[in-house]
């Protein structure tokens, strides 16, 4: 039988820890989730590799340093309210509710937003709640947010994300050209957000997420 809390010290022994997370409720977290619990069955057994581990129709589960990191440069608070954009099964939402005070997760796969919610519950994650819906269009109506982490890649922010965050708000993102990508973590200051770059990752670029081209006759 395979010993997935081995698996998950070593996770973190091997991925987390040597790019420089520090934050310990972060570590603790991902200490205590079970990430096997959040993929597919057949995925399981490669639920803790280094890498983001492909789920159908082009998404993937960002790989934990990845995660860990953009979780390390937005500094969560036990006041934050946060929205989690593609999360899938979940994983995401399940560590960040450790960290805030809640978590909005949105994805919009029916099949796989209808799974989060029963298993975030069976996670005991109490204050992580799926909105199934598009992407790009996030859960207004849970908002304005704290912050808000997107898990895949983009090209653009949408409009209406924007509008989710509240002043002073924070929002991290992996902007991708071409295969190359890197994480930015955007500050919100009135109508505008100031951006800085924190490290380099990439991922598939998420539905609803591509710079949108303008066309002239």
């Amino acid at each position: 039988m395979t010993d997935f809390a081995a698996r998950r010290r070593m996770m973190v022994d091997t991925q987390v820890r040597p790019s420089d997370v520090t934050k310990y409720p972060i570590i603790d977290a991902m200490l205590s989730v079970p990430r096997e619990m959040f993929v597919p069955d057949a995925l399981r057994d490669v639920a803790y590799a280094g890498e983001d581990l492909e789920l159908e129709g082009g998404r993937v589960l960002l790989e934990p340093r990845t995660l860990a990191k953009m979780l390390e440069t937005l500094d969560l608070g036990e006041d934050d309210l946060v929205m989690d954009i593609g999360s899938a099964f979940g994983y995401s939402a399940a560590v960040i509710a450790r960290l805030a005070q809640a978590v909005i997760a949105v994805e919009e796969d029916e099949a796989m937003a209808g799974e989060a919610q029963a298993l975030l519950s069976q996670a005991g994650a109490d204050n992580a709640v799926v909105h199934q819906g598009p992407l790009a269009a996030g859960a207004a109506e849970h908002g304005p947010y704290d912050v808000i982490i997107i898990e895949g890649g983009i090209e653009e922010v949408p409009t209406a994300l924007l509008d989710q965050l509240k002043d002073g708000g924070r929002m991290a993102c992996i902007f991708l050209e071409g295969a190359l990508g890197e994480v930015r973590i955007g500050y919100k200051s009135g109508n505008t957000l100031t951006w800085r770059f924190e490290f380099n990752a990439a991922a598939p670029i998420l539905p609803g997420f591509r710079t949108q081209q303008a066309f002239a006759l």
